[in-house]
């Protein structure tokens, strides 16, 4: 029979776990919590890491953990600390006993991996200081904790590998630094004034807030909780990659309504775990990551990576924010989810580290996943969708204020991106080919390049099953009933990239023939197609040559901007006549056709025809199909909510 356990913070963990007499601790009940129990957490602050000790059987048969219907709870990684003692001016310290962190001190834990860029010599720690919910910059000497600059960050223009030094505005800086011995961990803050044993000041002590230390733990739903604070590791695709809250490597999983913040590098993973390899790269230096990370896909497969075992998560209905690394993140574990409804902001701005596995939301191998409704902004990317992008469907997304929009590298196709508002300066990284990017607004460039020396998986269509290898020749994408949108210091804005690209297969093909007998190196020769039509492209934005029933004006503004009301968001522009009587028609699997290495269409996750006749807000998408991603834009001024 299933079983209702309730934690409160008056409550003892020696207790029955009734509502009478509650668990003390969210912990307590994971460990009794078995398949079709529900575990509800009362109104409180519950500091530690919750690590579900059994697993739900089924959707039907899950174990559900979730706050009571309107009380808060929040689950800290953090402690608060009320010890400080003042050795100068505005700079306090605080003397720990090792033992005070148990096997994990995020003090003397380094922040490291493969794809992290740092300077040699110099390190961060997984550790945090917090001032009124605040976090500091870990710095790099008691010195510089006792004079504080202005803050110079270091930033890679993006895939030149070139680092740039920028000042950031004039602010105060809160700074800590620590040191540790055999016996203690000795803390340092800057706290400019406050009293730290008055104000709330917290550090990290614990890796994770709620995640699994044992993988295949399916079906849980976990609702409702705000989670803050937790010292997790930078997690790139070849690593174990523990975030603040996660499902380590299990299937079924419901996140949803949850407010999770301030993780140190990822606050959701849906990703892989350590057997498979964790930081080969930068440990052993024998192989580059790029070949690990070959190699994980491998061993991920031998121990049962498919969609009877892993994925298939929903994380839905969550604010994401003030996180170092992700929003959400996954290698291989994140296949054949759904992502949407969530709010996720703020993430890596703070720049205080770098690497290559940075984003809003970052997925490898996000087969069949679909990622839609999401309101994504002040990111240092959007999203990333890296290695084996194929059947994932990007949708009804809104993106404004990134540093870039949305990535998707080294993959193969078929994947789908529609109806999307991509309302930053700069729109695309296009490091793939095979996709499909249909009746979205785009206010920034577009980034075009091949890949032709790392070959990447693709798979037999709706599986994990690999069915070969291959690298990325640039093109066979289609692009359909888009609105390109300039404007100064924005370069690239457009399909003009791909004006070297033939226009059709078989245009492709006569180009392959006419240089004789050969094999891989023929292909290497000729330029794969592109289909491209019925688009828009407006304030400098600049149209592929062979591009039909298209639309150019260089000189008019539609002057595109995002406003935020509160919870709500709006959008306004302006479009003129000529915009809404482009001949478009409505896009379907059917008129996408066919990707060139993957041999595979664009149809959904079952395997059913695609039909893309509703727009941004829901409405349906007549015979006289309006481009961009709404259908229902007049002549002139248009104000139109996107979000709330």
């Amino acid at each position: 029979m299933n079983k209702e356990y309730h934690v409160a913070v008056t409550g003892c963990d020696f207790a029955e776990g009734t509502k009478e007499h509650p668990f003390r601790t969210i912990s307590r009940a994971a460990e009794v919590a078995e398949t079709g129990d529900k575990v509800i957490v009362h109104e409180g602050e519950y500091r530690e890491w919750v690590k579900p000790n059994h697993s739900g059987y089924s959707n039907l048969s899950r174990i559900t953990y979730e706050a009571a219907e309107g009380e808060k709870v929040v689950i800290k990684g953090s402690e608060r600390i009320q010890n400080w003692e003042n050795v100068g001016g505005t700079v306090w310290k605080v003397v720990l006993s090792n033992s005070f962190f148990g096997d994990f001190n995020p003090y003397k834990e380094i922040l490291t991996g493969d794809w992290l860029i740092y300077t040699p010599g110099i390190y961060l720690h997984l550790g945090e200081v917090y001032l009124n919910g605040v976090s500091f910059y870990e710095a790099h000497s008691l010195e510089e904790v006792k004079n504080p600059t202005k803050r110079t960050g270091v930033v890679v223009i993006p895939w030149t590998g070139k680092f740039e030094k920028i000042l950031q505005p004039e602010q105060t800086i809160y700074q800590w630094y620590c040191e540790v011995d055999n016996e203690n961990t000795t803390i340092y803050a800057n706290f400019h004034g406050a009293d730290p044993n008055k104000e709330l000041v917290e550090i990290n002590v614990r890796k994770c807030c709620f995640y699994p230390v044992k993988t295949g733990m399916n079906y849980i739903t976990v609702r409702g909780f705000e989670m803050a604070h937790a010292a997790c590791p930078w997690t790139p695709p070849t690593a174990d990659q523990p975030g603040l809250l996660g499902a380590n490597w299990s299937k079924g999983w419901i996140i949803e309504n949850n407010i999770i913040h301030d993780a140190k590098c990822s606050a959701i993973s849906i990703g892989k775990e350590a057997s498979t390899g964790h930081n080969l790269s930068s440990r052993r230096h024998q192989k580059p990551g790029y070949q690990y990370q070959m190699e994980a896909v491998f061993r991920a497969l031998k121990i049962g990576w498919s969609k009877e075992k892993i994925g298939s998560h929903i994380i839905r209905n969550n604010v994401i924010y003030d996180c170092g690394q992700n929003g959400i993140v996954g290698h291989m574990g994140c296949a054949f989810s759904e992502i949407y409804n969530n709010h996720i902001y703020n993430i890596a701005v703070k720049h205080e580290f770098f690497g290559y596995e940075i984003a809003g939301i970052k997925l490898h191998a996000p087969i069949d996943v679909k990622i839609h409704h999401n309101r994504i902004h002040n990111c240092t990317l959007g999203t990333w969708l890296d290695w084996q992008a194929q059947g994932v469907r990007v949708s009804n997304n809104l993106y404004y204020n990134n540093d870039r929009d949305l990535m998707v590298e080294v993959s193969h196709g078929p994947y789908l991106v529609d109806n999307n508002i991509f309302a930053s300066d700069y729109s695309f990284d296009n490091f793939s080919q095979g996709g499909a990017y249909v009746n979205n607004l785009s206010c920034g460039k577009m980034y075009l390049t091949k890949v032709l020396d790392r070959a990447t998986p693709y798979h037999f269509p709706h599986t994990t099953e690999v069915a070969g290898a291959a690298i990325v020749y640039g093109g066979d994408d289609r692009f359909y009933n888009n609105i390109f949108v300039g404007g100064e210091g924005i370069e690239n804005c457009g399909t003009a990239g791909f004006n070297a690209n033939p226009a059709s297969y078989e245009e492709y093909i006569a180009q392959v023939l006419s240089l004789g007998v050969g094999d891989h190196e023929v292909f290497n020769k000729v330029e794969q197609p592109v289909y491209i039509a019925a688009n828009a492209y407006l304030n400098g934005a600049e149209g592929y040559k062979c591009e039909k029933n298209s639309y150019t004006n260089k000189s008019f503004n539609p002057n595109v901007k995002i406003i935020e009301e509160g919870n709500e968001v709006y959008i306004e522009l302006n479009v003129n006549k000529e915009l809404l009587d482009i001949p478009s028609k409505i896009v379907s699997t059917e008129t996408l056709g066919t990707v060139r290495i993957v041999d595979a269409i664009f149809d959904d996750p079952n395997g059913n025809p695609i039909v893309i006749d509703t727009d941004y807000t829901g409405a349906a998408r007549t015979e006289k199909a309006v481009v961009g991603p709404f259908q229902e834009l007049k002549e002139g001024f248009n104000r139109i909510k996107v979000w709330g």
